[in-house]
């Protein structure tokens, strides 16, 4: 199995530990799907500077594939993030060169070589996902907190796994799944922090979590998104596959950083 990830990247720059750490949604889960031993590849720009060098290099030694990161003149991404309480606070954002971030037609035939493609909503990829789909690509997709974003209403149609976050279970919430799985997807889920998480194929399915000592939920989401996926790509049920993504994510706050 061979998974691709697409889109934004940055540096977590943590102002009161001064330290930066890789991350990015695509980023993060590309590296979750190495740790859990799936052949993953990561499709982005980077900056000619010192944190560009910083990201590439930390993704090669996790053993994701970069061939098709481009090395552009300019400046990568960074996030300004505070940690309280374990907590993740984001400040302000540079998105740097990935403001300008489109694919080539190389990219396209690398990422359709992988048996499932993964993204989300600031990956600036929503505009292609219609020729990945025509190419007989499998999609997954992490909308994050955006449930009413324009970029939703254009990508939901061409996805095949819809990943949401919340912060509790309401019947809003529960309708909204609903509408938004007859849009396409063959599975909406929702992420909601401590209490667990909700699927929806038809039905409703509930995990809740696996309990951790909690140093920084950065990436924790990312974590459940790469769990699940692998899990549902191998074949298992949907229970099994949040019980996974749970799984992951305990791993990842223990410690501080997304990875």
């Amino acid at each position: 199995m061979r998974i691709a990830t697409v889109g934004d990247n940055c540096i977590d720059y943590y102002a009161n530990l001064k330290t930066g750490y890789p991350g990015g949604n695509p980023v993060n889960v590309a590296v979750y799907l190495k740790r859990l031993g799936v052949e993953s590849s990561y499709v982005g720009f980077v900056g000619n500077d010192e944190y560009g060098k910083i990201l590439t290099n930390a993704l090669s030694e996790k053993g994701v594939d970069i061939s098709h990161v481009s090395v552009k003149e300019g400046s990568t991404a960074v996030t300004q993030v505070e940690l309280v309480d374990g907590e993740r606070v984001f400040g302000d954002y540079d998105e740097g060169i990935m403001a300008d971030f489109d694919l080539t037609e190389e990219d396209i035939k690398f990422l359709s070589g992988h048996d499932l493609i993964v993204s989300g909503i600031w990956g600036k990829i929503h505009g292609r996902l219609p020729e990945l789909k025509r190419l007989g690509n499998v999609i997954a997709f992490d909308f994050a907190t955006k449930l009413d974003d324009p970029i939703k209403e254009e990508a939901i149609p061409y996805v095949d796994y819809a990943f949401f976050a919340a912060e509790v279970e309401t019947d809003d919430l529960l309708q909204f799944m609903v509408r938004e799985k007859a849009k396409g997807p063959k599975i909406v889920i929702v992420t909601l922090g401590e209490n667990g998480s909700i699927a929806y194929d038809g039905r409703f399915h509930r995990f809740g979590i696996v309990p951790c000592e909690v140093r920084d939920s950065m990436g924790a989401g990312d974590s459940y998104i790469a769990g699940f996926l692998k899990a549902i790509m191998e074949g298992y049920p949907i229970q099994k596959a949040m019980e996974q993504g749970a799984k992951n994510s305990s791993v990842t706050l223990a410690y501080v950083g997304a990875w």
